[in-house]
Formats: C-alpha cells, sequence, structure tokens
C-alpha cells in the first residue's frame, strides 16, 4: 500500500496549509481571550480579598466595640422586680392562702429598697438580705414563723425563694 501524492497537487497543499495556518490562528486567538478572561478574573479575585480583609477588620472592630457595650450594659443594669416564694407551708398543715401572702409581700416590702439599685452592689450585699428574710418572723393560726432562704437569685429581678418554719 503506498500514500497517494498530495505534495503534487497544489489544492491539497493550499487546503493543508489554510488548515495548519487557521488551526494556529485560532489557538493564538483562543489564547488571547482565555488570557484575557483570566487576567479579568484574577483582578477581581484580588479585588474581593481586599474587600474581605477590609470587612474582617471592620467585624473585629464592631464585635470588640460589641463586647464592651454589653460590659457597660451589664454593669447598668439594675434591679427592676422582686419575686417572693414560700414553700414547705403544707408541712404544717397551713391552708390558709392568705397568710402566706401576706408574708410574702411583708418580705417583699422589707427588700423594697432594692429596687432601682445597681445589681452588682446588691450581689455582694446577698448575705444582708438573706439574714433580713431569715430574722423576720410572722404569725400564722396562733403560731409563730421564721423563713429560710433556700435559693437566691439575681438579674433584673430578685427571685428569693424561701422555706417556712416554727420558730422554735
Amino acid at each position: 500500500m503506498r500514500i497517494p501524492p498530495y505534495y503534487k497537487q497544489p489544492s491539497w497543499q493550499r487546503f493543508l496549509a489554510g488548515a495548519a495556518v487557521g488551526g494556529c490562528i485560532s489557538w493564538l486567538i483562543f489564547l488571547f481571550m482565555f488570557g484575557a478572561l483570566q487576567e479579568r478574573n484574577s483582578a477581581l479575585i484580588e479585588k474581593q480579598a481586599v474587600q474581605i480583609k477590609e470587612l474582617r477588620g471592620y467585624i473585629q472592630i464592631f464585635q470588640e466595640d460589641y463586647q464592651e457595650l454589653n460590659k457597660k450594659n451589664e454593669e447598668m443594669l439594675t434591679i427592676q422586680k422582686i419575686d417572693v416564694k414560700i414553700i414547705g407551708f403544707e408541712r404544717y398543715r397551713i391552708t390558709d392562702r392568705q397568710s402566706i401572702f401576706e408574708a410574702e409581700e411583708a418580705v417583699k416590702e422589707d427588700l423594697k429598697s432594692l429596687i432601682a439599685k445597681n445589681l452588682t452592689d446588691v450581689y455582694k450585699n446577698k448575705e444582708i438580705i438573706k439574714k433580713t428574710v431569715e430574722n423576720k418572723s410572722f404569725k400564722i393560726n396562733g403560731k409563730t414563723y421564721e423563713l429560710e432562704v433556700k435559693e437566691l437569685y439575681f438579674y433584673t429581678t430578685v427571685a428569693l425563694i424561701a422555706e417556712i418554719k416554727l420558730a422554735g
């Protein structure tokens, strides 16, 4: 088998030369377009990287300011409400809910001076608050009762849970 002698025919030579030159030109055009596109994308990526770096800096600044403001606000918290709950009255068969309510209100009245005080100052004086509540005695149905503080929670509301005990 033998290869046909296309090198002797000028039409085939022009066709193959045109295909080779066209392939080279199209490859150069492709490289130019692809390079321009990649250059544009890399410039965009660099620009976005700079923006991201700036925004991360802003976020860091805002987070620091936010934490600083939270600390200041926590320092400025004040007591706004006092909740008192008396438990254990069922053990002494006290069925008079009105007496328990009046005892709770009396304790609230004693602690009313805490309202609008700074939270940290009130927390520092928690032992005084406990002693104030525990030294108070109540007469219910002819018997004298005292309170023992079981739980004491501090936030904008002071929550006090006290157990009633027979005074001895």
